[in-house]
């Protein structure tokens, strides 16, 4: 089954891709969604499964709340509030809200901090 995850910024796309194997797709809404974005991520995610991770802010409920529209089936990721949105989140807990969503058999465990 092929899977899109859609953030918010290149920074929450990177954060992700270090967790998550080649075979899922991550998109960035750059901001604000227009007409024109949402038909080019409609476009561009096609006949995907559609996962939605944005900040735990105002502008990440915004966004979440126009994706919903736009894509009604999409299965929902959230971060907690108090971490700097999806890229300040750390990677324990971003792991479990991917497992929660199902995705395990695509996660890169990091390697445990003997430090910690």
């Amino acid at each position: 089954m092929p899977i899109a995850i859609i953030v918010e910024g290149k920074n929450d796309k990177s954060r992700l891709r270090r967790l998550l194997t080649d075979e899922i797709l991550i998109l960035c809404t750059y901001g604000t969604l227009n007409t024109d974005k949402l038909e080019q991520l409609k476009k561009k995610i096609g006949d995907r499964d559609v996962y939605l991770f944005t900040d735990n802010d105002p502008s990440g409920k915004r966004i979440r709340g126009i994706l919903r529209d736009a894509f009604p089936d999409a299965e929902q990721i959230y971060t907690r509030r108090g971490y700097a949105g999806v890229e300040g989140t750390p990677d324990e807990y971003i792991v479990q809200q991917l497992e929660k969503a199902g995705l395990d058999s695509y996660i890169h465990y990091p390697e445990p901090n003997p430090f910690e």
